[in-house]
């Protein structure tokens, strides 16, 4: 019966809310931003656009490849030519493939070097951690993503493949939108919605979820929050792979660039959502699934440089940092 309760339970979920600025001295966009290091999906929306400029285009041709390899050894992590390879330059995150962090042994590497490993007690003694790690194999299959290419000539005795990040495009017509204000976090009564609100919206955005509220519905009644408004266009980009956090760097640059020029779009946004079997969520904060593995951020960018921030964890994660 305990065990019927637990699964009833609501699963906890935490989501944190700031905002600031983009100019100010202290803003950690993105420092936030490389800390995040096993970044699944990343979508974009842009209300009052019907076309991505060159510029946003060509970053978002150009995040990947990532790598697979196969019957990888966990002792080729640590070995000195791939820390003097890779580790050194600060340029590659690996994750196991196709793991459950709940139910298998998980590995993680980080661009610092360091390895994070969620193992199973029998297998963490057979490992012989306390000494070396070496004997170790970890799973059949590992990702990588780097920045270099010297990926398929290092690893070239193992079966590793090259991958290029899923893209889809598509314009959203008559999208109904909250209406925001950059100063109101919490919203404004009939003046402006919560960032709350705004989070759950995009949610059903980016799922393809129908606004309508209409009675014969039945997959969905959810609806746009109020205040809102409708655009004729909206752009809606979603890249999905093994990405890294430079990346995602420069797209949230030039989309705070997108407002150099005057826009009829008063905000952006730009979502991240990371591994739900990663080890760590930011920087080296343990990552579990139990009920759910969400860890994810969000980024909504406001026409004069002001920004919200929306992270949010489940189950049994720590606060967002």
């Amino acid at each position: 019966m305990a065990t019927l309760r637990s699964l009833r339970e609501v699963p906890r979920h935490l989501l944190v809310c700031e905002k600031s600025n983009f100019g100010h001295g202290k803003s950690r966009h993105r420092h936030l931003v490389e800390t995040h290091y096993h970044n699944y999906r990343v979508s974009f929306l842009i209300p009052e656009c019907g076309i991505l400029s060159k510029e946003l285009k060509s970053l978002v041709m150009e995040t990947g490849p990532y790598y697979f390899v196969k019957n990888l050894p966990l002792h080729e992590l640590i070995s000195h030519e791939f820390i003097n390879t890779f580790v050194k330059k600060g340029a590659c995150y690996a994750l196991t493939y196709n793991t459950n962090i709940d139910e298998d042994n998980t590995v993680a590497l980080l661009p610092n070097g360091k390895l994070i490993l969620s193992l199973d007690k029998d297998t963490y003694e057979e490992t012989g951690l306390q000494g070396h790690p070496s004997q170790y194999s970890g799973r059949k299959i590992m990702k990588f993503s780097a920045e270099e290419s010297t990926m398929m000539s290092y690893f070239s005795s193992y079966q590793i493949q090259e991958q290029q990040p899923e893209i889809a495009l598509s314009t959203l017509t008559d999208l109904q939108c909250p209406v925001l204000q950059s100063h109101a976090l919490r919203g404004a009564a009939e003046a402006a919605c919560s960032a709350q609100e705004l989070w759950d919206w995009l949610g059903a955005v980016f799922s393809h979820v129908n606004l309508n509220n209409e009675p014969n519905n039945f997959l969905s009644t959810y609806y746009c929050p109020q205040p809102s408004t409708v655009v004729t266009k909206a752009y809606l980009c979603t890249i999905t792979g093994f990405l890294l956090p430079e990346k995602i760097n420069l797209l949230l640059e030039q989309l705070c660039h997108y407002f150099d020029e005057p826009k009829l779009a008063p905000w952006v946004s730009l979502s991240v959502q990371g591994f739900a079997d990663s080890p760590v969520s930011w920087r080296e904060n343990e990552h579990g699934f139990r009920k759910g593995g969400e860890h994810l951020y969000n980024f909504v960018i406001f026409n004069n440089q002001d920004y919200w921030l929306q992270m949010a964890v489940g189950a049994n994660d720590d606060c967002p940092p």
